[in-house]
């Protein structure tokens, strides 16, 4: 799904995190084996999600006053992933690239 994104390269960085990125922007951490994923939002997407299901996303350390957060994969519906992973595709990539992606 990720790398079904146009211009999305996958990085390994610090030794053992999954990164997704477009022009070298991250906008997706994971681990191999990981349980979760961390994704880029906007500081009102990350509230609105933490609100809806605290069990499944919390505030990602270190970058989550930037509006990151954490998912719990096995807790969330996958057609909802989908639309975090392109709304987090979307605030990452230049405005010319945004237009390749339907909304």
């Amino acid at each position: 799904m990720t790398m079904a994104l146009p211009e999305v390269e996958e990085k390994l960085t610090w030794g053992s995190d999954v990164t997704f990125r477009i022009r070298d922007k991250m906008f997706i951490v994971g681990g191999e084996g990981s349980e979760g994923i961390t994704l880029k939002a906007s500081i009102t997407a990350q509230a609105e999600l933490i609100d809806l299901d605290s069990e499944t996303f919390s505030v990602a350390a270190y970058v989550g006053r930037f509006g990151w957060v954490n998912i719990k994969l096995d807790r969330i519906d996958r057609a909802m992933l989908e639309g975090l992973v392109r709304d987090a595709w979307r605030s990452t990539a230049p405005a010319k690239l945004r237009g390749l992606l339907p909304p």
